[in-house]
């Protein structure tokens, strides 16, 4: 048998002995999918959340309705995934499932309104979308995060592990290029998802200056002199270079023309979408599943909360048990197959002993054909005293073999017989 031939995945994908840095393996991962009931642009919306999550999310990531949460969390540990972001549609509305892999808690989240990236993004007069800017995972922002209850600092702590965190004095400037902002609303009880690009202006430059030094082409037909052009009266932009709060000193020098380092700049910021208008709902110990340690609607007494708990023990007895028998199971199923074996390789054993038997006598009978003939001959030599023709002892031992292997060709011969003597009465 020849090799076999590798196929056209296995020629594509060769694997390659690549070592993941610290940094990349240390990152929060996440996967964002949806589930439920299609429509209302959910596929969309998903689609928008996984651009907000990169670099470190799966952006083209492919489901399937017979995919279960299972196959998500066992490939979690291979691909160092520690959170799963869950958009689902039921018939009273929509939800955004937050869960740490691979054990939860799981906070549920009703999505009350949202507007799509291109919607927002449409809506603008100056659009500030680049690719560069999705090369490096977002800073986060919270606001009024710090109000009674516990459930208000664990959004806060999911929120922010779901993004990579940043050292002070290590971080580069020139990499925050996207911010995402949650702001509280205490009385609605309802959080405000924002999403934005980060643009680092130059501040105390005219229109001219600003030109030049972003390397674009001025038009001097209304000056007479170029230096009319840049001694005109500095005008800003837009109203945050003219707002002092906007105005920040650079540590560093970054990436864009103009900011250098311990000069004043100001931050605009331009919105890429998606907004969401949040509200929690269901706090859960485990994934998805678990006790309840917070709800919005529904407020349970001790005595009910003692019951739940009787069941979910008793649940994980019924699960114990199963999975002893299923043991049990597989431990008689793994025995009768080692029976099965040591029978078949006992006949097996037995079938090549008798095969052996069949070869020995038939070269015994072989031999015994051969020892006959050379009794003929010698019996001929000593009578006559000459050597026998070779076709006088081997035709009689041909006669024979015939007679063996033709038996049923006598009647044959009886009938030709009797009808010979009839012609001769």
């Amino acid at each position: 048998m020849g090799k076999r031939k590798k196929g056209r995945c296995v020629k594509k994908n060769k694997q390659l002995n690549v070592e993941e840095k610290d940094e990349l393996v240390r990152a929060p991962h996440s996967f964002v999918i949806h589930r439920g009931l299609p429509g209302e642009h959910i596929i969309e919306l998903t689609k928008d959340f996984r651009r907000v999550m990169e670099p470190f999310t799966a952006s083209s990531l492919k489901t399937r309705k017979r995919n279960s949460v299972k196959d998500f969390v066992s490939v979690a540990g291979v691909l160092h995934v520690s959170h799963l972001c869950m958009f689902t549609r039921t018939e009273l509305g929509m939800y955004l499932k937050l869960c740490r892999l691979p054990r939860g808690p799981t906070l549920t989240f009703k999505v009350h309104n949202f507007s799509l990236a291109k919607d927002v993004v449409s809506m603008l007069k100056k659009q500030m979308v680049f690719e560069e800017a999705f090369k490096h995972s977002p800073l986060i922002v919270l606001n009024n995060f710090s109000g009674e209850g516990m459930q208000l600092k664990l959004i806060a702590s999911m929120f922010q592990n779901m993004f990579p965190t940043i050292s002070l004095t290590n971080v580069n400037l020139s990499t925050i290029r996207r911010c995402v902002c949650l702001n509280y609303n205490a009385t609605t009880k309802t959080i405000d998802f924002r999403h934005y690009a980060i643009k680092v202006v130059p501040v105390g430059l005219s229109k001219g200056v600003t030109k030049l030094v972003r390397a674009k082409i001025p038009n001097l037909s209304k000056c007479e002199d170029f230096s009319e052009f840049l001694t005109k009266s500095t005008v800003s932009e837009s109203e945050a270079e003219d707002d002092p709060n906007s105005h920040v000193t650079l540590a560093q020098k970054l990436s864009s023309r103009g900011n250098h380092e311990n000069t004043t700049s100001a931050i605009r910021l331009s919105e890429l979408g998606p907004r969401i208008t949040l509200q929690l709902m269901k706090v859960e110990s485990g994934l998805l599943d678990g006790e309840v340690l917070f709800h919005e609607f529904i407020h349970k007494t001790e005595e009910e909360k003692m019951q739940i708990q009787k069941k979910r023990e008793e649940k994980k007895k019924l699960k114990e048990n199963r999975k002893k028998v299923q043991e049990e199971n597989k431990k008689k199923k793994e025995m009768k197959k080692e029976e099965h074996k040591e029978k078949s390789l006992k006949g097996m054993k037995k079938k090549k002993e008798s095969d052996i038997l069949l070869q020995n006598i038939a070269k015994e009978s072989r031999e015994a054909t051969n020892i006959e003939e050379d009794d003929d001959a010698q019996y001929y030599r000593d009578e006559v005293g000459e050597e026998p023709d070779k076709e006088l002892f081997e035709g009689k031992v041909g006669q024979k073999r015939q007679h063996k292997f033709l038996p049923r060709y006598k009647s044959k011969k009886v009938k030709t017989s009797i009808s010979e003597d009839e012609t001769n009465e």
